[in-house]
């Protein structure tokens, strides 16, 4: 089953073009990492597929419904309730943690799904519990973020999307603001959660660790999805010249 399916998405501002006919699926249980230089177009694709950022026109689904549908070359998008139910289906883990700095750790995690979600509470810190222990930070329940080091913040940040119980967890850079050692860290758990068949779509710039975990790896440039594949064609033996000088640069 296709839990993300994007058809022709094209993205400018102010009159530049930032992504052009942009078409991707995501299967159930995938992990697809998208690479590429800086300024190429990965985050904005990230934030369109998130709703952070409108498409100009293309098609978009979750779970094969369509949310998103071009019209007269433009894109429109549908009822409020509509895209409430879309929003359920993802949860998404910023570069930059994006933690709520008056709450603590327990209400950062608990809070959408109580308070958004309306889902019970007590089932809701059962959860949070498990999570929290999952990702290290059983310790740290009562701890507010300008008290935890980078890598425990973005490791709220991880329970904080995995409580939402999402079909799709997207990650934007996970692990740029934090330092080598810590990154470790983080990519294990990423890598767990591959191993449970969590579906992910991954931009990063940890090419090893999407060669480690991806089913898919998409290479964009420019805007444009240059070439995509199993990690050990994209990575190992890329047909484009783009492709190739990209990842010689990061080899040196």
């Amino acid at each position: 089953m296709k839990l993300l399916e994007i058809n022709h998405l094209n993205k400018g501002f102010d009159g530049k073009t930032v992504l052009k006919d942009i078409s991707m699926y995501v299967e159930k249980g995938e992990v697809v990492s998208i690479i590429g230089p800086s300024g190429s177009g990965k985050s904005t694709l990230l934030r369109c597929a998130t709703f952070l950022e409108t498409m100009d026109d293309g098609d978009l689904s979750y779970c094969e419904k369509q949310v998103v549908r071009s019209a007269d070359g433009k894109a429109v998008y549908p009822s409020k309730a509509e895209m409430k139910e879309a929003k359920s289906k993802f949860s998404l883990v910023f570069q930059n943690f994006n933690l709520f700095p008056h709450f603590n750790v327990m209400k950062n995690v608990t809070d959408a799904p109580i308070h958004v979600m309306k889902r019970d509470k007590e089932e809701v810190f059962q959860e949070a519990h498990k999570i929290l222990e999952k990702v290290g930070l059983s310790d740290k329940l009562n701890a507010y973020p300008f008290e935890l080091s980078g890598g425990q913040q973005q490791r709220v940040a991880i329970a904080r999307a995995l409580v939402m119980n999402p079909e799709i967890l997207f990650f934007d850079e996970p692990t740029s603001a934090l330092d080598p050692e810590i990154t470790a860290g983080i990519l294990r758990i990423m890598k767990e959660l591959a191993e449970e068949k969590m579906t992910m779509v991954i931009v990063t710039h940890e090419i090893d660790f999407a060669k480690a975990v991806s089913d898919r790896v998409i290479f964009m440039d420019g805007g444009l999805i240059v070439e995509q594949g199993k990690p050990s064609d994209v990575i190992d033996n890329p047909k484009h010249e783009r492709t190739k000088a990209f990842l010689k640069k990061l080899s040196v």
